[in-house]
């Protein structure tokens, strides 16, 4: 963590009030650069550089296998990316236009309320990457085997982590 001096501090300090701070990367007083205003910030390392777009969000790469094998005897695998920590696993799907119901839960979903248990998928890998269980699923899943997940209950990712997971798209049809 970057350590700042006295000197430094005092600036930040006595800044004008109409120059925001973007949650802990302080910004200096605006100085003029050929007539223009030039922003400086402190970045982790203590120096100075213009001011960026904030840090790169870690991101969850995600493989979703399909539930019955192609042709040539191998399982399909779609494959999405997603910011760790800001989205339901169901609406990673829906965005990425992954399968994620069987016939009857394209016609008699809840829309992601939790309330129905047709959005099950089961995680192969990366489980350490997901929220725990909620009681919802607790309530649904409580025969079915510890991976299986709702994905509409499912967060990827808790914003601080990154990786990779494996779902297993429609389990039940697993043989």
């Amino acid at each position: 963590m970057a350590s700042l001096n006295f000197a430094a501090a005092a600036v930040v300090h006595l800044r004008r009030p109409d120059v925001a701070s973007n949650f802990g990367n302080r910004q200096k007083p605006l100085k003029l650069v050929r007539g223009k205003r030039l922003a400086l910030s402190l970045n982790a390392t203590g120096s100075t550089g213009p001011s960026s777009a904030a840090p790169e969000k870690p991101e969850i790469e995600l493989e979703f296998i399909g539930p019955k094998p192609g042709a040539d005897g191998s399982y399909p695998v779609d494959k999405a990316k997603a910011v760790s920590g800001e989205k339901l696993l169901r609406n990673i799907m829906n965005e990425n236009k992954i399968e994620l119901y069987a016939t009857y839960g394209k016609v008699m979903n809840c829309g992601g309320g939790g309330s129905c248990g047709t959005c099950i998928v089961e995680i192969i890998d990366g489980k350490d990457l997901l929220n725990e269980r909620t009681n919802t699923e607790l309530r649904y899943l409580k025969k079915k085997p510890e991976s299986w997940r709702l994905a509409c209950q499912t967060i990827v990712g808790n914003k601080e982590n990154s990786g990779k997971v494996a779902v297993q798209r429609l389990p039940q049809w697993k043989k």
